[in-house]
């Protein structure tokens, strides 16, 4: 009886949500929010086709690595004011086109239901095969005693007819938004409403709609919120790596009210961060750590400057978060003394002596104190690294994409360098390059090549991830993106940008990397000895494609919370 019509889903999802910013994406237990709804449609047995309609990348990212077909919308459906029937309406329009068949209903699910069952959804779609009903909307009893307010009167009135406690009172429904399902005949471009009107009653916890922070919480059964303020920058000069694992942690602090406190003539810091639809705050020109040289600690440190200060007290978080390198002695005496519990990253400054934490990924050698936690144990891998497949090599594997990618800014031009050398090598197969936002002469490489019909050069991609797991050899600087890479084991050669870079032991061969120390160094002739020793070597890209994989980059963010809920604990208890 219920496999005679054609039904197909859709869950619609933007990329610009502004409640909880990238929230169709982030992580909720272990998993993208959208990749509930998803599921819940793909496992009813009388489901035709789930589709994701997006104006978003990643999102479309995400949604095909759980087996959903997406529809690219248009910018003029994504916008905040469009209502959902035309958005609905225009991707069952494009399917039908598509595969030249006809859906008999058309079922809505919102992507901010993550804990809607797919026994509801069948229930549904059982109701819809009878006559007397056109649409079926899921709700949930909302028995109050409510008011409205008439502006005629300029006056509030009851909704009800007398006080009575709630049990008694007449049963009131409100709309989850989980499920909207409707016969195909009642869908218009600005409506999905047919005639006939049944509801379909949902228990309150089925009924959660995450459109906050607070919903999240209540879905994930999470810690109490906290105030996080995350310090952090990105330019030319210090690149954007700091900033995108500041913007990782914040998307998993979904429970938590989030704030960055940014330098106001960081352009590019401030750019990121918006286009994150994250809030923040600017400060003046930061002298917290040494701006000329940032890996190196001078005197210069020393300098408190009291407008970050003030930020910081105006906004009164429970924890910050620094992510800039070395931090003074002076600036976190003052943090501390005003209470808060101090996060430091990758922190060699004075200033990390008496931070409760400093976590550094980079160094694997350190032996742990009192407060700092080194290694890749507290790496925090980006998201749409734990849903990418891992790279195989086997015995016939040949190199036929190698990828250039080092970081967001490539101060010394590893690119070029790297490029031209492959060019010049007996290598002829495809190469892929990815420059940074920082990158400075993004016209300059791309007409000096553009003659290559084998190179193809992009700037700032999303979901990076793909183009590594395509790649057969990764050439990069020994930075956070070694960890990317690692994660899903493509053979890799590294090209130090700085001193600092030489102190990242992470990149070693034990790890499953070649490391050929500071880039600047490398004669060409030596870089196209590497290149043809890993292309005639499978044996060896078989064993960097094994060590790497051996590496649990997965856990970098549940081993670092433990350590945080642990101190932040003892933190607590020693303030009472």
């Amino acid at each position: 009886m219920y496999k005679n019509k054609k039904i197909i889903v859709v869950i619609p999802a933007r990329g610009g949500s502004k409640g909880i910013p990238r929230k169709n994406i982030r992580l909720l237990a272990n998993k993208p929010l959208i990749g509930y709804s998803i599921q819940t449609a793909l496992k009813s047995d009388y489901v035709d086709k789930v589709v994701v309609t997006t104006d978003d990348d990643e999102i479309k990212f995400i949604a095909e690595q759980f087996k959903a077909s997406t529809i690219k919308r248009c910018g003029k459906l994504a916008e905040d004011d469009v209502p959902l029937d035309p958005v609905i309406y225009d991707a069952v329009e494009i399917y039908e086109k598509k595969l030249k068949e006809k859906y008999d209903f058309i079922i809505t699910i919102q992507p901010t239901s993550p804990l809607l069952k797919t026994e509801t959804l069948n229930k549904t779609i059982k109701e819809l095969y009878k006559k007397q009903n056109d649409t079926i909307i899921s709700v949930v009893d909302d028995k109050h005693l409510n008011w409205g307010f008439s502006e005629t009167k300029n006056s509030f009135y009851p909704l009800y007819k007398k006080r009575v406690n709630r049990q008694y009172l007449p049963k009131s429904f409100k709309e989850t938004g989980g499920i909207f399902a409707t016969k195909r005949e009642f869908l218009k471009e600005n409506s999905r409403m047919g005639k006939k009107i049944n509801l379909i009653e949902i228990s309150k916890h089925e009924s959660i709609d995450i459109d906050n922070y607070e919903d999240w919480w209540v879905a994930e059964r999470l810690i109490n919120k906290k105030r996080v303020l995350i310090k952090t920058d990105a330019s030319n000069d210090i690149g954007t790596g700091h900033i995108y694992r500041s913007l990782t942690i914040a998307s998993k602090l979904a429970n938590h009210e989030v704030l960055f406190l940014l330098d106001e003539n960081k352009k590019l810091g401030v750019e990121i961060i918006e286009n994150s639809n994250y809030p923040y705050i600017t400060h003046k020109n930061s002298s917290i750590m040494n701006e000329k040289t940032p890996h190196k600690e001078t005197s210069n440190e020393n300098i408190l400057n009291e407008e970050i200060i003030k930020e910081i007290e105006n906004y009164d978080p429970d924890i910050i978060i620094n992510d800039i390198l070395n931090t003074s002695y002076e600036y976190i005496k003052k943090l501390k003394n005003n209470n808060y519990f101090v996060v430091n990253f990758e922190d060699l400054g004075k200033g990390s002596e008496i931070a409760d934490i400093v976590f550094d990924a980079l160094y694997e050698n350190k032996i742990p104190s009192e407060n700092f936690y080194f290694g890749h144990r507290y790496y925090i891998l980006k998201d749409e690294f734990f849903f990418q497949n891992q790279k195989e090599i086997n015995k016939d594997n040949e190199i036929n994409e190698i990828l250039l990618t080092f970081g967001g800014t490539d101060p010394n031009d590893l690119t070029r360098k790297t490029l031209k050398a492959i060019i010049n090598s007996k290598y002829e197969e495809n190469i892929t390059v990815i420059l940074g936002l920082g990158y400075k002469d993004k016209k300059g490489i791309k007409k000096e090549f553009e003659n290559y019909n084998n190179i193809k050069i992009f700037e700032n991609v999303k979901n990076i991830s793909s183009y590594m797991y395509k790649s057969d050899l990764i050439f990069t600087s020994a930075g956070r993106t070694m960890y990317e890479i690692a994660s899903i084991g493509v053979p890799c050669v590294c090209l130090c940008q700085n001193q600092r870079e030489l102190r990242h032991t992470f990149g070693n061969a034990e790890n499953g990397f070649l490391n050929l120390g500071l880039g600047k160094d490398i004669e060409e002739e030596e870089l196209i000895k590497i290149i043809e020793k890993l292309i005639d070597n499978t044996i060896l890209r078989r064993d960097m494609n094994k060590r790497m994989l051996n590496i649990d980059l997965k856990h970098g963010f549940e081993n670092m919370m433990k350590v945080v809920k642990k101190k932040f604990k003892e933190f607590e208890t020693s303030k009472h």
